[in-house]
């Protein structure tokens, strides 16, 4: 938790939260994953200290392929360092590749059955929350599951506070969410034993 405290107040932008997402939230975010029988690709996208990472290590079975992308470099290195050197000595026939770099500029080839993101979109420019999305999608397998996070209600919590232009952003970001859950037959799951309560939300492929 301390590394993630200190992220916050040096990288908020890619932080985005205070506190790591709750053990409930987990769950529901890799809930999809965990209903899957037989060879996986799974990608995870900013998992910041690991809070949706652990998760999904423990439900990992021989010939899945797990990829991580993380911008901040000193969340990769924990990563590595607390959950990933080991993971690998003990199953070898697990494969699981840390990326640290942009999703958008990731090296990354193939598709993936599920992709897990918790990327703070909140804080991020409309522009750059499409990018984000197109690149995920174009890595999802038709059929496949891309699962990301909002606390709730943190929109109408900002929208009286932000000013005309942050308010015209979280317009533009309403929009971008309503297009993508049309398209993509967006579903939702309401994690209220979370600090703040927050929703997974579920976008097909």
């Amino acid at each position: 938790m301390l590394a993630f405290v200190g992220q916050f107040f040096t990288n908020f932008k890619t932080t985005g939260a205070i506190l790591p997402s709750g053990g409930m939230l987990a769950k529901a975010m890799t809930r999809p994953v965990r209903r899957a029988h037989g060879p996986r690709r799974i990608l995870e996208v900013g998992p910041g200290t690991g809070s949706f990472t652990k998760h999904l290590l423990e439900i990992l079975n021989p010939g899945d392929e797990f990829h991580i992308v993380e911008i901040n470099n000193a969340f990769a290195r924990h990563l590595e360092k607390r959950y990933l050197k080991s993971f690998r000595l003990d199953n070898p026939d697990i494969t699981v590749i840390l990326h640290c770099q942009p999703i958008e500029e990731a090296g990354i080839e193939g598709v993936f059955d599920f992709i897990i993101c918790g990327l703070p979109f909140n804080n991020f420019p409309a522009s750059l929350m499409r990018q984000i999305f197109r690149k995920m999608i174009s890595l999802l397998t038709e059929g496949g599951k891309l699962t990301y996070f909002e606390y709730a209600g943190l929109r109408i919590f900002k929208a009286p506070i932000v000013g005309i232009k942050g308010r015209e952003k979280l317009r533009r970001q309403r929009a971008i969410v309503k297009v993508l859950h049309r398209r993509h037959c967006g579903q939702r799951d309401f994690v209220l034993a979370n600090v703040p309560p927050a929703y997974a939300l579920h976008l097909t492929g």
